[in-house]
């Protein structure tokens, strides 16, 4: 294995038994070096102070090469996925609401983790009538938890990154039925699909990534460009979104924020998925997933 950048999967063998964190550089999968060998990712979290010093003096170059693997969901299952909405200036523009403020507070939804997340090549089932969009995101898992997080220490609880596909059921999310104006959209069935957060391939560990918020989002469908754009268009920053989060909530290791998407999705040009299709979401430094859109 060559020594470049490297991320922590998941994979199984042909058995298929628990899966066991391994280390992909230049296209192949590691063993994971001792004593993480055998462990989930989210154990490796668990314990992401005292591994810390070994994942950044290792050499990827020095791990045993493991054939015939297969790659699952980076984290199964993430104790929370928190998802952030209407963060980036173009994508509020394009949804024609007013311009987002920067000092605001940022709205949060969730999406059930052992049964939205998906691995970077697994398929979509899509739901019936359900007009489903793409949204590529920059996830951020947490290494250290803790409540009412100081923003100023924010990213120093950030284990790394990966890439995320916060998939929308839109034609789910009008609620013509609601019982008062506040219950007219249904961000139930509009997020919590089953399948719809594919993760992904690995985590980039938090010291490789210099800036997150300088990264490069992109999004094809069937290989046309739909979402091209940087996390610089980001309006509440990754430090500020892991703080206000935290002041809700206790972040846990292994918790993952997706902190928006840009501009580019299907909604404002009444585009969605079909069965048959093939998105692929990846961030510069970070992979790609590549999701086959099938029947329900």
């Amino acid at each position: 294995m060559s020594s470049q950048q490297w991320c922590l999967v998941q994979f199984v063998g042909s058995n298929r038994a628990q899966p066991s964190v391994g280390v992909l550089a230049a296209g192949e999968v590691g063993r994971a070096p001792e004593p993480l060998s055998g462990l989930t990712l989210l154990e490796v979290l668990d314990r992401w102070a005292e591994f810390t010093p070994l994942l950044r003096n290792f050499q990827p170059s020095a791990l045993e090469v493991i054939p015939d693997v297969e790659l699952v969901a980076p984290l199964t299952y993430p104790r929370k996925v928190i998802c952030a909405g209407a963060n980036y200036y173009g994508h509020a523009e394009e949804m024609g609401t007013q311009r987002p403020d920067p000092d605001g507070e940022p709205f949060f939804f969730l999406k059930p983790p052992t049964t939205t997340v998906l691995g970077a090549h697994d398929d979509v089932r899509l739901p019936e009538r359900a007009d489903v969009d793409w949204e590529v995101e920059l996830a951020v898992v947490i290494g250290a938890g803790g409540h009412d997080i100081d923003e100023r220490a924010a990213l120093d609880h950030v284990a790394g990154y990966t890439v995320a596909n916060d998939l929308s059921a839109r034609g789910l999310f009008p609620r013509k039925d609601a019982v008062l104006a506040p219950f007219g959209w249904d961000w139930f069935q509009h997020k919590a699909f089953d399948g719809s957060c594919p993760l992904g391939p690995g985590l980039v560990p938090s010291w490789q990534i210099g800036d997150p918020h300088d990264l490069t989002l992109r999004l094809t469908v069937n290989g046309e460009i739909k979402q091209e754009a940087s996390t610089a268009d980001m309006v509440i920053t990754v430090p500020r979104l892991i703080a206000a989060a935290s002041r809700v909530l206790t972040l846990e290791p292994g918790d993952v924020i997706l902190t928006g998407t840009p501009a580019g999705v299907g909604l404002p040009r009444k585009t969605f998925l079909n069965a048959g299709d093939l998105v692929v979401s990846e961030i510069d430094g970070l992979g790609r997933l590549e999701n086959r859109m099938v029947a329900a």
